[in-house]
């Protein structure tokens, strides 16, 4: 599988809740996530984030984010791990759910990149 997700939010259980509600459209999308600190706290930790890279099926990720310091442990990970790693910074839920219904369609990585910039956050 060449495209996967991951998705990281401060949030265990938003982190849980949003690849359940994207396999509805997106079945055959490997979808991970990575979700609160280690201890179950609020925040993001880099070592879930490491797991969930290995977890996910693809060879190239596409990964999403709910805050700015999340951005800051996924690129810290993405150097850590021998897959390729595309970070958007696009609205959360909507950028996720875009990626993976266009995955799903078989649409080719640059024509995702270009929807998914209406979306990016400024």
């Amino acid at each position: 599988m060449k495209y996967g997700m991951t998705l990281v939010s401060h949030v265990e259980e938003i982190a849980q809740g949003l690849p359940k509600l994207l396999k509805q459209v997106a079945g055959d999308v490997s979808i991970t996530s990575a979700g609160g600190t280690d201890d179950g706290d609020i925040g993001t930790s880099m070592e879930k984030i490491l797991e969930a890279f290995e977890d996910n099926a693809a060879d190239e990720i596409l990964a999403f984010y709910d805050l700015g310091s999340s951005r800051m442990n996924l690129e810290l990970a993405g150097e850590m791990t021998s897959k390729k790693v595309r970070i958007y910074d696009t609205a959360f839920v909507e950028g996720a759910y875009t990626a993976a219904t266009l995955l799903q369609a078989g649409v080719a990585l640059p024509d995702i990149e270009k929807q998914l910039e209406e979306l990016k956050i400024k």
